[in-house]
């Protein structure tokens, strides 16, 4: 009884294991391909569930999706001997496995093919403008023409090339920099500039400034000596002609004012008799 439970066991083993290296499973977003003795049957697997011959066949997957990857920084010329540092990607697919399995083997086989395929193109097309026109008006059009020819040239190696990009241009370290030397010159000379030419403007303000109070001050003066004078002469006026009606009574006033005006400090005061100021009117 042990011995037909162990052998029942045994087979179930067996023919568990016979079934995981015959039946495969190929997911939505895979294609994959069977080997057999390390080379490749020309049959594509969809996804699904297969069959394979167990021990000597084994299954190779790849991702069916669109994939993408980012090219590492790399500096080109343009047509007016600039340099500048190129920063693109690229997206990508598998369209045909078995040739792909057959060039490139691998999907970092295939980013590093892609990676010298895209920037030869790149730094060729780059090469035919100016600075200007790469980073602005003519971008777009040498990214057009930059994917279609990546794209031929990756079509033996079964990879279709979707989209390629440049993410950001930038100048080489060394030419940054030198602009950013010139442009700090540059703005020290206009700082330099424009602190001279508010010193001029603040001096000729001042000066300016000082002339307009000289000449106020000194019209002010002025109108002020005249009114002075014609105040003095009306006074004088009103006096004579107050005198001249009570001539007696200012008469007596000018005695007291002068007499005051003799008096009002602690000095002592001198005078012959009979004198006309104590006199009285």
């Amino acid at each position: 009884m042990q011995k037909k439970v162990f052998s029942t066991t045994a087979l179930l083993v067996l023919l568990f294991a016979l079934a995981s290296q015959s039946l495969f499973t190929v997911h939505q977003t895979q294609k994959a391909l069977v080997l057999q003795l390390g080379d490749p049957l020309n049959q594509v697997y969809e996804p699904g569930l297969h069959f394979k011959l167990p021990f000597i066949q084994n299954v190779v997957y790849f991702d069916a999706r669109v994939l993408d990857y980012e090219a590492r920084s790399r500096e080109a010329f343009t047509v007016d001997k600039k340099a500048i540092v190129l920063d693109n990607y690229a997206r990508w697919k598998i369209i045909e496995p078995l040739q792909f399995y057959r060039t490139m083997r691998s999907i970092p086989g295939a980013q590093a093919r892609l990676d010298d395929v895209v920037y030869s193109q790149l730094r060729a097309l780059v090469g035919a403008y100016t600075l200007t026109q790469v980073v602005s008006s003519h971008r777009a059009a040498i990214m057009t023409e930059v994917t279609e020819k990546v794209s031929q040239l990756m079509q033996p190696f079964g990879v279709e090339v979707l989209d390629v990009r440049i993410k950001r241009t930038d100048l080489p370290a060394e030419n940054q920099r030198a602009i950013f030397g010139r442009m700090r010159a540059e703005r020290e000379r206009q700082a330099k500039q424009y602190r001279s030419e508010g010193e001029e403007e603040s001096t000729r303000i001042r000066s300016d400034a000082d002339r307009q109070r000289t000449v106020i001050l000194a019209d002010a003066a002025r109108d002020a000596q005249v009114k002075r004078g014609e105040g003095d002469a009306k006074a004088a006026a009103t006096y004579a002609q107050a005198y001249s009606k009570a001539p007696d009574f200012y008469s007596y006033y000018r005695w007291l004012t002068t007499l005051a005006t003799s008096l009002k400090e602690k000095s002592k005061l001198i005078l012959s008799a009979p004198t006309q100021v104590l006199k009285k009117q």
